[in-house]
């Protein structure tokens, strides 16, 4: 087990999601960030059911730093109740965790 995450986190338009990426990166606060544009997303909101195009963003952590990362996620985000989820890195390549550690210090 690692103290690593990957951080989903999900934006309406482009602008957002490349300024959101790049703050979390220029503050040391996610090791990278993936931008995958073309997701639909269906969600209930405001008892409603609606449908979006969203860009999901796959940033690499870790748990010490996720606090943080969140704050600045709610910060900058445009949504009233952004996605913000955690999921462990159970495993992986040695040398690439260890560039996530050496690129979030």
């Amino acid at each position: 087990m690692t103290d690593k995450i990957v951080v989903l986190v999900t934006c309406g338009n482009q602008e957002q999601a490349e300024r959101l990426a790049k703050s979390l990166v220029e503050k040391r606060l996610a090791a990278c960030v993936n931008l995958v544009p073309g997701i639909t997303s269906w969600y209930w909101w405001e008892n409603k059911l609606t449908q979006d195009q969203e860009i999901l963003l796959m940033m690499k952590s870790s748990r010490g730093k996720f606090a943080e990362l969140e704050k600045e996620v709610l910060r900058l985000h445009s949504y009233a109740v952004p996605e913000v989820i955690a999921l462990q890195i159970v495993e992986g390549s040695e040398n690439y965790l260890n560039w996530i550690d050496e690129s979030l210090s």
